[in-house]
């Protein structure tokens, strides 16, 4: 059973008479959306997607010409 869900993505400044999410910073927004992320994955029954960020240095070194 597939329900349909509205969703509407505005920014922040565009939000004249919603002013919830105006008192926060963006840290805490970016906490939101994770736990949020977390849930979705939870119900959709696969493991748990961790960031995978590249964590190593690499420095490329060309010949001057």
């Amino acid at each position: 059973m597939t329900r349909a869900v509205a969703v509407r993505m505005r920014k922040l400044a565009e939000q004249e008479e919603e002013n919830d999410l105006a008192q926060t910073t963006a840290a805490e927004r970016l906490a939101m959306m994770w736990t949020l992320a977390l849930n979705a994955w939870a119900l959709k029954g696969e493991p748990l997607a961790e960031p995978r960020l590249q964590r190593h240095v690499v420095r490329v070194l060309r010949p001057i010409s």
